[in-house]
């Protein structure tokens, strides 16, 4: 890797976007010089990266001039007005928007699981949900050893999965709710800024995450089960692994919690034979252990890379399915690392 790379940070002021940078100051790119870019409102702040300042440029299509890699994190519509940009000017961009993780000749990657799909691009690698992308980690192993039929998932996940706005309203929320104070009108962006009625986080639990589609599953819901079977399957509508999702948002700051019930196609699987698939699995940290109450907790898992896997038991009523209790932080397994991680392998392979 005697190559260096000129890279754009799209979004580099947001929650995401901070944390990309200093992913990228502990990978393995070698980075011959970064450009931070933002909207107009954030151009001018300076941002640190191995020590140097850099000043926040004003994002439009001749920013991409000269740059060789670009990780994006500033929201769907921005991704798809400049990311053709920056591929007509030469570079290879890792999205970690919506906005093109189900165009069918974009690649859906999470390295642990489907790395050899960033053959397949054609100048735009997208980054999954984050809700989804700690799942796959999960069952991947699961499924290389003993086959997979079927998920049934339930998300508790973070504010920050919202965005940072989300993350102080729940905090403030919290204050006043401590002062003694009614919250129930004072939600402006939960469940979703876009849909027509807002309630608190605090103390309270949403099952709502994007808006509503016909068929009575959230836009979260859907984007878990097509996101999943493109990933594991290469094509978002397969029929060999079913899934389905219930996601819920809850009051927690910072990374996402899911029971995961699966079905495996041998029955004979064991718990044992799961956990030794998950030891030492790409990404995985066991943390599975019963009898002394160690499991995965959120607060554990905040600043960490990895995807933290325990609660693993056998449904005793229907053999061979499963449970366990996965947990990952959002902004970084779920968004930053698994951009930046993308971005490691794309170099690593000669993809850029």
């Amino acid at each position: 890797m005697s190559k260096e790379y000129n890279v754009a940070i799209l979004g580099a002021t947001g929650a995401v976007g901070t944390r990309m940078i200093q992913q990228l100051e502990q990978s393995t790119i070698p980075v011959k010089s970064l450009k931070l870019l933002a909207s107009s409102r954030s151009a001018g702040k300076q941002l640190q990266f191995k020590g140097q300042p850099i000043t926040v440029e004003e994002a439009t299509p001749d920013s991409f001039a000269g740059i060789d890699l670009v990780l994006s994190s500033a929201g769907g519509s921005v991704s798809k007005k400049l990311l053709p940009e920056a591929v007509k000017r030469g570079a290879v961009c890792v999205d970690n928007t919506s906005a093109f993780r189900m165009e069918p000749d974009v690649p859906l990657v999470v390295p642990e699981v489907n790395e050899a799909a960033l053959k397949n691009h054609h100048g735009i690698v997208a980054n999954p949900n984050c809700s989804t992308i700690q799942m796959v980690v999960a069952l991947e192993p699961i499924r290389k050893a003993f086959g997979l039929k079927q998920v049934i998932v339930s998300t508790y996940q973070a504010a920050s999965g919202a965005g940072q706005s989300a993350l102080n309203e729940l905090k403030q929320e919290a204050q006043d709710y401590l002062d003694g104070k009614d919250i129930q009108d004072d939600a402006e962006i939960l469940p979703t800024k876009g849909d027509k009625k807002h309630y608190p986080l605090a103390f309270n639990l949403l099952p709502q995450i994007d808006v509503f589609e016909d068929n009575g599953y959230t836009h979260e819901e859907w984007k878990m089960i097509h996101e999943t079977k493109k990933i594991m399957l290469g094509d978002m509508n397969a029929k060999d692994i079913k899934v389905t999702a219930t996601c819920v948002r809850v009051p927690v700051p910072i990374a996402h919690g899911e029971t995961v019930y699966f079905t495996v196609d041998d029955p004979s699987v064991t718990v044992d034979q799961l956990r030794e698939a998950l030891k030492g699995a790409p990404g995985v940290v066991l943390q599975d252990n019963p009898a002394h109450q160690v499991y995965p907790q959120p607060l554990n898992a905040v600043g960490k890379r990895d995807t933290f896997v325990g609660r693993l038991r056998a449904d005793e009523e229907n053999p061979g399915s499963f449970n366990m209790w996965v947990v990952a932080d959002n902004l970084l397994k779920g968004a930053a690392w698994n951009t930046v991680e993308n971005a490691e392998c794309l170099v690593k392979d000669n993809l850029i």
